[in-house]
């Protein structure tokens, strides 16, 4: 997928969610649900079929420790949750009556999140994933949105703290493509790493969204809600069935280049040491004789 159209889509879905706000009326909330159950669903399926089997197909000597960045990236939204009151989710866990005059906590968080969710967006599952984002990012731009307009804050400040939230996914992409350029020092042998915290988050989230969104009290699956997290499973279950993605590619990431490398000098030793065998044979035949 060309690089300017992952940016324009991200940030046009964020950017143009969080300005539905001050146009759509509040309680025409239920479209916006079923679109996070959806989100959710197809979120969860891409991080299970094609994020972790990806990150450890590239792992290589640390494919043991890549678990327990997962779980780091896992409890590391459940403690950035503390602070956005759960934007990224599509709804807020604050009475809004204690809403801060500017939630500059919330926007911080939910400006990390969205940076996060752009690095692995360098992996060969592109246009699924940039799909499913921004689509992850349309009631959550409204969410803020939402806050924003509660906060009584102005206009601008409003279409300014939006605009930074719908940049922050296409820098975190932009960030991760130079580091799998290696154009950043030796911080691309971190890269795996980086990906697998980020799938915790993904996990986390996807996961909290199928539980909470759709029903009063989170925790109960109705029909209409059921058929969107059916068609986002199906959805992402259709990218792996029709090649949408192939966990052979080891030459195009990081790893894959690493791997490469070391291939080249292992074959150069073994020219170098096959050489330096016959010189020496030869040597020997000529003293025989």
């Amino acid at each position: 997928m060309n690089p300017y159209l992952i940016i324009l889509t991200l940030f046009s879905a964020a950017f143009l969610s969080g300005l539905a706000v001050l146009f759509v009326k509040k309680d025409s909330s239920t479209f916006l649900k079923l679109v996070l159950s959806f989100s959710g669903a197809y979120l969860f399926g891409l991080t299970i079929l094609h994020l972790i089997p990806h990150v450890y197909q590239h792992a290589g000597t640390n494919m043991e420790t890549i678990g327990l960045y997962i779980l780091g990236g896992f409890l590391f939204q459940l403690i950035l949750e503390q602070f956005s009151q759960g934007v990224e989710h599509g709804h807020v866990h604050i009475d809004r009556s204690k809403i801060a005059p500017f939630p500059i906590a919330v926007l911080i968080s939910l400006c990390l999140h969205g940076f996060l969710e752009g690095m692995p967006l360098v992996a060969k599952q592109q246009t699924q994933l940039v799909f499913g984002i921004a689509i992850h990012h349309i009631p959550a731009a409204f969410a803020l949105g939402s806050l924003l307009l509660a906060a009584k804050v102005s206009r601008s400040t409003l279409l300014a703290c939006i605009g930074l939230f719908a940049i922050m996914t296409p820098l975190g992409f932009l960030f991760s493509k130079a580091v799998s350029e290696h154009a950043i020092g030796n911080i691309a042998q971190h890269f795996d790493k980086m990906m697998a915290i980020v799938i915790g988050i993904f996990l986390h989230v996807s996961t909290t969204i199928l539980f909470e969104s759709g029903s009063p009290d989170h925790h109960t699956f109705n029909r209409k809600k059921m058929l969107a997290v059916l068609v986002g499973i199906l959805l992402s279950l259709t990218t792996l069935l029709f090649g949408g993605h192939d966990h052979h590619h080891h030459d195009d990431g990081p790893s894959g280049k690493e791997n490469k490398q070391e291939k080249q000098a292992e074959h150069l030793h073994t020219d170098e040491h096959i050489h330096q065998h016959d010189q020496q044979h030869s040597e020997e035949h000529e003293h025989q004789h």
